[in-house]
């Protein structure tokens, strides 16, 4: 996007003054005229005003009672053709309707994809828990990645895995898409790495060898465990295949494993404590006191960020802001807020984590991308990481062995990503990615012979399945020629994938998943919204049908 971002220039619109010119001509009117918008019979205006005043009130997040608000049936009025107002109970009746139409909607989408994707998380808000799940997949006609929200249920009592697994199995079984999750993204939760581990079916991915079998782990049942949880056999319950979300992860690293090398090291434990502890005294005291805010805003004209622990990159985002403020102002702000100032070393130390934290920062910004970001994403990523993280190491002379530790750190925490077959073939099939990102050449005819073998595995059935033509498909004896010719393409548009059929299914299953579990992050964002202190009252279910009608743009859709 860097790249793009730098090739575009900005040029400006010529207009009739600025030429000088008396352009009388009309122009293009922005927005529609109520003329064009009110055409066709009386029930067909009547429905078309009905959408317009839902999507008022669920793209903006309105209470429901804004129908019988007398402004708002003055304004309505103003309407020609609209004859009939709808009260709140009739409007709750025609939201239910639309919500049902909603879901079958996506029932029908489902239906015709092969590979879903989704994440998972749970969110407590005003003393009541919610299970969040978004579906996300790579369109195949138009290869282009689209999401939904399935449902954010009332989750309670405890949030115990066995509850989880059950909740998960349920929302996949609603919408029928059981069998065509690939994955599902979650956090490094407990007790969702556990339902995964208890309930996930035991299959072997496509892209393992047959020869493989004899390194398998022998995993032994407690039989007094499955005696206490007779119900757990009974329920039937199989959950997909489980992805610890990448972003979650980076973010332990960022704070967890780093903090602890820092506060570990000799060389960097009473720098890093003292400096750290500076800062934090004047993000307390500008925090919490509008004296002292309005002091940093006389002096920067901008306010503090301010460490969040459950805002990814704060810590990071807060000290960069005080690195950037020159020596000058900040002894200024320190002085006035009677705090003491940071010392040449300190600010030092700050600059140096900084520069060498924030190759890990833009790779997590990258990977809560959703339309434009893929599984395939997570491998290329990492490498460019570790690679960028160790160019600073010889520029420090304080926080010096920090790049190193940054990258042992995601070399323990992603070891079975950087050996992931499914994670090197998603990168393969990705016509941004394909082998660019791998350096050593043993590894590149490696991950050849893996998209080869991958290939072989699809069936001209399979290709049928996906309105893929057979005749177009040449003999598998000159699949190698099809991936090296597929590899050596200079374009790096997914449109690519329609001249080789075999790679775009691989691409499509291996990459229908995201690397985070950010979509559902932003659902629950969404019904922090929706589900508002005046708004308290709301119904479990009449609030999950508001939030997802919302998160899904139903109403926009439409129009």
């Amino acid at each position: 996007s860097t790249q793009n971002h730098a090739t575009t220039k900005l040029v400006a619109k010529a207009s009739g003054s600025d030429t000088g010119t008396d352009d009388t001509s009309p122009r293009a009117p922005k927005q529609q005229r109520l003329s064009s918008f009110l055409r066709g019979s009386a029930t067909a205006i009547q429905a078309k005003v009905n959408q317009v005043i839902a999507g008022y009130i669920v793209e903006d997040m309105q209470p429901i009672s804004t129908v019988e608000s007398p402004a708002f049936r003055r304004i309505i009025d103003l309407i020609p053709g609209a004859t009939r107002q709808m009260g709140r109970k009739t409007f709750s009746n025609y939201l239910e309707s639309e919500y049902t139409k909603m879901e079958s909607e996506l029932k029908q989408t489902f239906e015709g994809l092969s590979y879903i994707s989704t994440t998972a998380d749970i969110w407590t808000g005003h003393n009541r828990s919610f299970m969040g799940v978004t579906a996300h997949w790579i369109n195949p006609a138009t290869l282009q990645r689209q999401k939904a929200a399935l449902a954010c249920k009332r989750l309670k009592g405890r949030h115990t895995y066995d509850v989880i697994a059950s909740e998960i199995d349920q929302i996949h079984s609603l919408y029928r898409v059981s069998t065509k999750v690939t994955t599902t993204v979650t956090d490094n939760g407990s007790n969702f790495v556990k339902a995964f581990r208890v309930y996930q079916q035991e299959q072997r991915n496509d892209s393992d060898d047959d020869d493989d079998h004899d390194d398998e782990e022998i995993i032994f049942t407690d039989v007094a465990e499955i005696l206490d949880n007779p119900t757990e056999t009974e329920e039937g319950i199989v959950l997909p295949p489980h992805q610890r979300c990448a972003s979650h992860t980076l973010n332990l690293i960022s704070c967890n494993d780093i903090d602890k090398w820092l506060l570990a090291n000799p060389g960097t434990k009473a720098v890093y404590r003292s400096s750290t502890a500076k800062c934090m005294a004047i993000w307390n005291k500008t925090s919490r006191s509008t004296v002292a805010s309005e002091v940093v805003d006389d002096v920067l004209s901008k306010k503090l960020n301010v460490p969040c622990s459950t805002r990814w990159n704060s810590f990071y985002d807060a000290v960069s802001r005080i690195v950037e403020i020159p020596a000058t102002d900040l002894s200024a702000i320190t002085h006035s807020l009677q705090l003491k100032c940071l010392s040449d070393k300190e600010l030092h130390f700050l600059k140096e984590y900084c520069a060498t934290m924030k190759p890990l920062t833009v790779v997590l910004d990258i990977l809560q991308g959703e339309d434009s970001c893929h599984y395939g994403t997570l491998l290329p990523a990492l490498e460019t990481l570790m690679s960028k993280t160790l160019e600073v190491k010889d520029s420090l002379t304080v926080a010096t062995g920090l790049p190193e530790a940054v990258v042992e750190a995601i070399k323990v925490r992603f070891a079975c990503v950087l050996e992931s077959k499914d994670a090197m073939l998603a990168a393969a099939t990705l016509p941004k990615f394909k082998l660019r990102w791998v350096k050593e050449q043993w590894k590149k005819e490696m991950i050849k012979g893996m998209l080869v073998a991958e290939c072989h595995k699809i069936t001209p059935e399979n290709n049928l399945f996906f309105g893929f033509y057979i005749s177009s498909l040449k003999p598998q004896t000159t699949l190698p020629v099809q991936v090296l010719h597929y590899l050596q393409t200079a374009d790096t548009s997914m449109e690519i994938l329609n001249q080789f059929p075999k790679i775009k299914e691989i691409c499509l299953r291996k990459n229908a998943a995201l690397p985070s579990s950010a979509p559902v992050e932003r659902l629950f964002s969404l019904g922090s919204l929706v589900l508002s202190p005046k708004r308290n009252r709301l119904s479990d279910k009449r609030f999950e049908k508001l939030l997802l009608m919302r998160y899904n743009h139903w109403f926009v859709k439409e129009e």
